[in-house]
């Protein structure tokens, strides 16, 4: 399914979110990254801060989902996305990763609630195996996102797994982890999108 001439300025804020450049976590231009670290990196002396574990409130989760976007004389971008939102309705998480075509690297994208240990990052595994860790590089006011590129491995991973589990630290600093399911993820990334935006340019 392809939206034409889509002139609406939240679709170009979102444009410019997807094709952006990264934020680098080393530069320390915002609080969200202070302490960061890339993909399968421990952060120094963060494993013993933690003080313990607790259940996190109960997430329902949607379905995977394929959204792609074309600019004139730009790549298109596809999005291959699942979110979860608590008993209230409020989101609770959603993972995003992004492929831009005729680039090889992904890059995977979480938005998180506010009020998390933010030196942590987060924890990505998928069925106990290697645990990848992304660090937080912006907040906002109602959230908080971690991003960086996605391992090829943890790609590879997601594609053949069955659960990702997902461990953030809250400000009481517990670990808190939810497992998003993995069945649909690779057919759903390989597969068209359900829908396609494409932005025109008025000359």
């Amino acid at each position: 399914m392809i939206a034409r001439n889509v002139r609406l300025p939240l679709l170009s804020a979102l444009l410019a979110l997807l094709v952006a450049p990264w934020p680098d976590p080393a530069a320390g231009q915002q609080p969200a990254a202070a302490g960061g670290v890339g993909a399968g990196e421990k952060p120094a002396g963060q494993e013993s801060a933690i003080r313990g574990q607790r259940m996190a409130r109960p997430i329902t989760y949607g379905d995977w989902r394929k959204v792609c976007f074309k600019t004139p004389g730009s790549n298109q971008v596809c999005r291959t996305t699942i979110s979860g939102t608590f008993e209230t309705g409020q989101s609770a998480v959603r993972i995003d990763l992004i492929e831009k075509e005729g680039e090889p690297a992904a890059r995977l994208q979480m938005f998180l609630p506010v009020g998390l240990y933010l030196q942590a990052g987060v924890k990505l595994s998928v069925d106990q195996g290697t645990a990848y860790r992304v660090p937080y590089v912006w907040c906002l006011t109602n959230t908080c996102i971690a991003a960086d590129r996605a391992a090829p491995e943890l790609i590879g991973a997601m594609e053949g797994g069955q659960k990702l589990l997902l461990e953030v630290v809250d400000s009481s600093v517990l670990a808190v982890t939810t497992s998003l399911p993995l069945e649909k993820f690779a057919a759903v990334r390989r597969g068209n999108p359900a829908q396609t935006y494409e932005q025109t340019i008025d000359e």
